[in-house]
């Protein structure tokens, strides 16, 4: 089935999809004022659009990662971010969280990655972080069913 035959939800129910945009804006605010800053943010919405396999919400937060001062290497490394030296403690548990979030129907967020991450994280970031995760993750599903093109580079988001 080709993209013009499948349903945008962002057109379909615009009173809906308003409602998500205003979301995940209040989600946003909620985490900057939490102390996630905007390398953060992009960084785990950028990870969870990857595990989603959301090629939509990937661009769109690649280029935003990249004017959050994410280097070109940090960005390549996210997939390994494990094995990579490249990122803080604290991005380190915040990607380890996105990962839970993104399975969560694989048995939640297990109290030894709670505890870790928890031992990283401040509990508003952690929230925070939290609430940034509940909002991509519904904006990845969103854009994967209705199979969103892949915007050009730099060229925000088509579907608003």
């Amino acid at each position: 089935m080709s993209e013009e035959r499948r349903v945008h939800l962002s057109r379909s129910a615009r009173v809906a999809y308003e409602a998500l945009d205003v979301f995940s804006r209040t989600v946003g605010t909620f985490a900057a004022e939490a102390g996630i800053d905007d390398r953060l943010k992009e960084l785990v919405l950028l990870y969870a659009s990857q595990l989603n396999g959301c090629a939509y919400c990937v661009r769109l937060h690649t280029d935003r990662a990249l004017k959050a001062g994410l280097t070109a290497d940090e960005l390549t490394q996210t997939a390994t971010w494990r094995e990579s030296g490249v990122f803080s403690a604290r991005e380190r548990a915040a990607l380890e969280l996105t990962e839970r979030y993104v399975r969560i129907h694989e048995g939640g967020v297990p109290d030894e990655v709670y505890d870790r991450v928890g031992g990283v994280l401040t509990e508003p970031e952690y929230v925070g972080v939290s609430w940034l995760l509940v909002s991509i993750n519904a904006f990845n599903r969103v854009a994967i069913a209705g199979r969103y093109p892949v915007p050009p580079r730099g060229g925000g988001a088509a579907a608003k």
